[in-house]
């Protein structure tokens, strides 16, 4: 056998009668997902017995066996690198990370290496399953380079898929907390649309209704502090710097923010002291229906040592 591919020997299920193909094998062979064996049936690596089936729509018969050609999975283009990592949970589907502030999520301009992807590859080593075809780790949320807190990512094609699909349907629960300026009210809720700044590209910004994507962010009160509050932030939606955005646009913004927030006369001086030079934000809960096994999975975290030592320090 060509030791560039492996093969998979599949039969079609009595309840899948009638189906689309690719529907079909995707139940038959979960490992799979459906655009992986789309792509594959269409390049012709999935025989039936009639000959190579290369229409993805076309009707499944009940019993009917699929020999199915998965070539290795290429190389990704970004380097594994040794950055430690504390992993929450793992399966071969999935991995929950605890990020650290000050760690980029994936590489892009200005930081092509040392990123989240380039641990997860050094980590995950033979274990990916190829996303696409490609050995790599299925981002499908991010978190700022400078917020702390609970990062999901996929190990499969069929988890990458099925976490995607949860996060469209906004049905992940994600819970953050936050050192805000000023003390808001015990709780609210922050319905406005959110864009690219046209003034700077590297900013979001609040726009009218139908301009910009849907966003929705609940908070709640927890604690007030010297001319602050520790508050928890519920997301509806999941959008670029949302919680930084949405809590700004109250009067309200992040302790250490150094795009949305403008640091107030009494937290200067204890900033600098605790060389505290980040947006106060932790993502503290995540939870979601693992993609493969329909399990609920629900994690928390504690706020990290700089965050926590910036709230007691408020405390009054």
């Amino acid at each position: 056998m060509d030791r560039g591919v492996s093969i998979i020997e599949a039969r079609i299920a009595g309840s899948a009668d009638g189906w689309r193909l690719d529907r079909a094998l995707a139940d038959a062979v979960p490992t799979l997902s459906r655009e992986r064996l789309k792509a594959l049936i269409s390049s012709g690596q999935v025989v039936g017995p009639d000959g190579p089936a290369r229409d993805p729509a076309r009707k499944a018969l009940a019993g009917a066996e699929f020999r199915i050609t998965v070539p290795v999975p290429r190389p990704a283009h970004n380097e594994a690198q040794d950055i430690a990592l504390d992993v929450v949970f793992e399966d071969e589907h999935l991995i929950v990370v605890d990020k650290q502030a000050g760690l980029v999520v994936h590489p892009a301009a200005g930081n092509l290496d040392g990123t989240l992807v380039n641990a997860l590859l050094h980590h995950c080593g033979g274990s990916l399953s190829g996303i696409g075809g490609v050995a790599r780790p299925g981002i499908v949320h991010r978190i700022d380079k400078d917020t702390s807190g609970l990062m999901v990512a996929a190990k499969t094609d069929r988890a990458h898929e099925g976490l995607a699909r949860q996060f469209r349907a906004h049905s992940v629960q994600r819970r953050y907390k936050a050192i805000v300026s000023g003390v808001p009210s015990p709780q609210g809720k922050v319905d406005a649309p959110i864009a690219r700044s046209v003034n700077n590209r590297k900013k979001m910004s609040l726009v009218a209704e139908g301009k910009g994507k849907h966003a929705v962010t609940h908070w709640r009160l927890l604690k007030p502090l010297f001319h602050a509050a520790l508050v928890e932030c519920r997301l509806e939606t999941g959008r670029t710097h949302q919680v930084r955005v949405h809590m700004a646009s109250i009067g309200h913004p992040l302790l250490g923010d150094p795009v949305y927030g403008r640091t107030k006369t009494e937290h200067r001086a204890l900033l600098e002291t605790l060389n505290f030079r980040r947006q106060a934000l932790h993502a503290a809960h995540l939870g979601f229906i693992h993609p493969v096994t329909s399990t609920a999975l629900a994690f928390d975290s504690e706020m990290p040592a700089d965050m926590q030592e910036l709230f007691t320090e408020l405390v009054v």
